[in-house]
């Protein structure tokens, strides 16, 4: 990690939370950018080197003002804002206050207060911004289109993942836990599996200490339909290997029943894997029905399967749909045009 002088950042990303999120992310993905054309930083416990970054504790002695006056201080939660408040009305440092709001239900009564102290909010689709009580512009999120892209040999990169190189692999990739559906796509994938015995699953991502009944029963019920040489599971792997495991896929399934903004189809579309996807986040607006995938209303497992077991039903059908997909996410949704679209917005809050 090189060493960050404070005193010559102009705008402050802070990512407070340990565990990798969606939310920490975004911050990985931007910054590094974003520094390409203004002088930004995070501040975090850890992210990876490539991140400009300084320690939290590092903000308490920083210069009251920046090399551009007030800085930019771009908080994405709730005690990040409270964090941007505090330095800014207790220690008196010079900030402009940004948030980005990704929630789709009313915010409660202190969140509210907190946004209605931003000097600015960012909302990352139409449906985020009409729970907010306040002006704010919509950028949505984009993808590192280099690297989330369609592999040149998918036998070849599940070799290295150690994942099975024929038949069909259908993804879902995340947190584990209810809220994600995680139990709707075993079922979709038992089923799946039963109806074309060229199928594969992959469920991939981490499961809290208080979800880990939830993980253990989804793998009881893989092992009781007798497929647990089929329908895998893995632990949540390092940044840097989860484009990898999209490239691998031929199918991925969003099946949530709450989300902020969600990236995941956006990184597997990229990657060239069509997507069955729930209408909750931003979903309706990234995924294209009947062209780079399928959406369904929460919970309706059995359209969920259907459209899995159809898609997977005609090869050539999925090959359109997968170059469909990597065309809609390079063309909509390159991370450059939302750092660009974010960095216009730091601009505008320095020169106020």
């Amino acid at each position: 990690m090189s060493r960050i002088d404070l005193n010559q950042i102009d705008v402050i990303a802070p990512n407070f939370k340990k565990r990798y999120s969606g939310v920490t992310s975004t911050v990985i993905r931007l910054v590094p950018l974003q520094a390409r054309d203004i002088a930004i930083c995070s501040a975090t416990p850890e992210l990876p080197a490539e991140v400009p970054q300084v320690k939290p504790s590092a903000l308490w002695t920083m210069s009251r003002r920046g090399p551009s006056g007030a800085r930019v201080w771009h908080a994405r939660r709730n005690n990040e804002m409270v964090a941007g408040l505090a330095l800014k009305y207790l220690l008196g440092k010079r900030l402009r206050l940004l948030f980005t709001s990704a929630a789709q239900r009313r915010h409660t009564g202190f969140t509210r207060w907190l946004i209605r102290q931003m000097d600015a909010v960012i909302s990352t689709s139409a449906k985020s911004a009409s729970y907010l009580e306040r002006e704010a512009t919509v950028i949505r999120h984009g993808i590192d289109c280099d690297l989330f892209s369609p592999a040149a040999d998918k036998a070849t990169v599940r070799r290295q993942l150690d994942l099975p190189e024929d038949g069909l692999l259908v993804g879902c990739f995340g947190r584990i836990r209810p809220q994600k559906g995680n139990d709707l796509y075993i079922k979709a994938m038992i089923a799946a599996c039963r109806a074309n015995p060229k199928v594969r699953g992959l469920m991939m991502g981490r499961a809290t200490a208080d979800n880990e009944a939830f993980l253990a029963g989804l793998k009881q019920e893989v092992a009781a339909a007798g497929l647990t040489d089929r329908i895998l599971f893995r632990d949540e792997v390092p940044v840097e290997q989860v484009p990898l495991h999209f490239q691998a896929l031929d199918l991925y399934v969003a099946p949530q029943r709450w989300e902020g903004f969600g990236l995941t189809p956006l990184e597997a579309m990229s990657c060239g894997a069509p997507t069955v996807a729930t209408r909750v986040g931003a979903f309706e607006e990234l995924v294209l029905p009947g062209e780079t995938g399928t959406l369904c209303e929460i919970e309706d497992l059995e359209k969920i399967t259907a459209d899995v077991i159809d898609l997977l039903s005609d090869e050539t059908r999925l090959a359109e749909m997968s170059h469909a997909a990597r065309t809609h996410v390079a063309t909509r949704f390159k991370i450059e045009g939302e750092a660009q679209a974010i960095l216009r917005i730091y601009r505008a809050l320095l020169t106020e």
